[in-house]
C-alpha cells in the first residue's frame, strides 16, 4: 500500500461512498473532494464533507497509517490546522491539530476493491521500460488517442517554458529569441550553451547588416565562436580570420572561449564548425525568419528556409585546415525536422498562446502531424508494445509519456495506467 495510491482512491471516487464512516462510526458523505494539491501542505484543498449531521469545510490529509501525522510533525505545523478529515489505510493512533483538536479519520480498508491495488501493484512491480507493456493492449484506442493528445500539449507548454525566459530577458523581442533559441539548438545537447553563447555575443543586427554575404557570416560565426584564434593554412580559413579581425574592430565584438566547444562522441556532420557555418547559410537565404516562419502555410515551406548551402570549402572540410572525403554540407532534412520538432513550432505554439491567436497555435499542432515520426529507442519500445508512432506528433507524446510517466511509474496520473486499473480482465 502506497500512499498515492489512496490519493488516486479518493480522487477518483473509488472508496464504496455509501459506508464511509469515520472510525468512530460516524458516517461520511463526499459533497466535494477537494483539490489534489501537489505542492507542500494537506493533500486535498478545498473539500467540504458531511459527518454524521455535521458539515465541514477544508482540507484533507492522507498516510498509510495515522501515525505518520505525528512523525511528520503535523501537530505543530499550522498549515494543518484547517485540515477536516485523516484518510488513512490503517488508523494506529489518535491525530491532533496544532490546537488539540482531535481529527476525524477514515479508514479505507476494506473500502475498495482489492483488485485495483492487485493492478497498481503489478504495474509497480513490471521490470520494463513500459510499465504496461504487457497490458496496454487491453486499453482503447480512443482512450490512448485522448491521452496522447493531452500529452502533446503538455510537452509544448514544458519547452516554451525555458523560451519564455528568454523572450523576458530578451523584453519581449521575438526575433531576437528567436535567433537565440535557434542558435542554442543548431548545437544540439553538448554544444548548446556554447552556441547560445556565441549568438548572445553576436547581436542580431550586426548579421542583419551583412546577411547578403555568405562570407562574412561565415566570418562573424566561426569568429565570435572563438574557432578563428589559431593559425591556418588553408587560404579560405586565412580569408575569414582576416575578415573577422576587421569586423571585430568596427563592432567590438568579443569572441568566446574556444575550449567552451566539445568534439568528443560527436559524429563530424554534427562538429561545431560545420554546424556554425550551415547557421550562417540560414541567415544569408533569410530575411526576418522568424516572422516568415510566423506566416508559412506548410512545414515543407519552412524547411525551405533552412535548405541554403555553406561556401564550397566546406564539402570537403568539418574542421579547419583538415580536408577530408567530399560530402554534402547542406543541412540534412532529419536535422531540420529536429530543429521544427525541438524550436520552431514550440516558438510558434508560445506566440499563439501569447497573442491569444488559435489559429496560430493550432497551426504549430498540425505541424507537428506533417513531420515524420522520430525512430529513437524510446519509440521503438512503444512500437513493440503495439503503440505505432506515425508523426512526430505522436512521438513527442509517447517520448513524454515515457519520460514523464513510465520512467517514475506513475501509473496513477495516467490514463492509460487508469484504464488498465479500472480493467474487469484479471489477466
Amino acid at each position: 500500500m502506497t500512499e498515492s495510491f489512496i490519493h488516486y482512491l479518493w480522487k477518483m471516487k473509488l472508496l464504496d461512498m455509501l459506508q464511509l464512516k469515520t472510525t468512530h462510526g460516524e458516517s461520511i458523505s463526499v459533497l466535494k473532494s477537494g483539490e489534489h494539491n501537489t505542492d507542500a501542505g494537506p493533500d486535498f484543498l478545498n473539500a467540504k464533507i458531511k459527518i454524521g449531521e455535521t458539515t465541514w469545510a477544508g482540507n484533507i490529509e492522507i498516510h498509510v497509517q495515522s501515525s505518520e501525522w505525528n512523525q511528520h510533525k503535523h501537530q505543530h505545523d499550522a498549515a494543518y490546522e484547517n485540515v477536516i478529515l485523516h484518510i488513512v489505510y490503517k488508523n494506529n493512533a489518535e491525530a491532533k491539530t496544532r490546537n488539540g483538536v482531535i481529527l476525524p479519520a477514515l479508514e479505507v480498508n476494506g473500502l475498495f476493491d482489492r483488485n485495483l491495488l492487485t493492478r497498481y501493484e503489478k504495474l509497480q512491480s513490471s521490470n520494463q521500460p513500459i510499465p504496461c507493456f504487457q497490458l496496454i493492449s487491453r486499453v482503447k484506442a480512443v482512450t490512448i488517442q485522448a491521452w496522447l493528445q493531452r500529452l502533446m500539449i503538455e510537452r509544448l507548454e514544458e519547452k516554451t517554458n525555458f523560451a519564455q525566459a528568454v523572450l523576458n530577458k530578451n523584453k519581449g523581442d521575438w526575433e531576437i529569441t528567436f535567433y537565440h533559441l535557434l542558435a542554442r539548438a543548431f548545437g544540439t545537447r553538448l554544444n548548446a550553451e556554447a552556441f547560445q553563447a556565441t549568438a548572445e555575443s553576436l547581436p542580431i543586427h550586426i548579421l542583419a547588416k551583412n546577411k547578403k554575404s555568405l562570407f562574412i557570416l561565415e566570418s562573424l560565426l566561426l569568429g565570435c565562436a572563438g574557432w578563428l584564434n589559431d593559425s591556418f593554412h588553408d587560404e579560405y580559413m586565412l580569408q575569414l580570420k582576416k575578415e573577422f579581425l576587421y569586423q571585430q574592430n568596427k563592432y567590438q565584438l568579443t569572441a568566446i572561449n574556444k575550449q567552451h566547444w566539445k568534439l568528443l562522441r560527436i559524429r563530424p556532420a554534427s562538429f561545431p564548425t560545420l554546424r556554425l557555418v550551415q547557421f550562417a547559410g540560414v541567415i544569408n537565404q533569410s530575411t526576418h525568419l522568424f516572422s516568415q516562419i510566423l506566416n508559412a502555410k506548410s512545414v515543407s515551406e519552412i524547411r525551405n528556409l533552412f535548405g541554403s548551402g555553406c561556401h564550397e570549402y566546406w564539402n570537403t572540410h568539418f574542421l579547419p585546415d583538415k580536408k577530408v572525403v567530399k560530402h554534402n554540407s547542406a543541412l540534412s532534412k532529419s536535422f531540420i525536422d529536429l530543429l521544427l520538432i525541438n524550436i520552431v513550432i514550440p516558438i510558434v505554439f508560445l506566440y499563439g498562446k501569447t497573442k491569444g491567436d488559435e489559429a496560430v497555435t493550432a497551426k504549430a499542432l498540425n505541424w507537428l502531424d506533417e513531420i515524420p515520426s522520430e525512430n529513437n529507442f524510446v519509440i521503438k519500445n512503444w512500437n513493440q508494445a503495439g503503440i505505432n508512432s506515425k508523426s512526430a506528433f505522436d512521438s513527442q507524446a509517447l517520448i513524454q509519456l515515457r519520460k514523464n510517466y513510465c520512467d517514475n511509474k506513475l501509473c496513477l496520473s495516467c490514463s492509460i495506467g487508469h484504464s488498465i486499473l479500472k480493467s474487469n480482465n484479471e489477466s
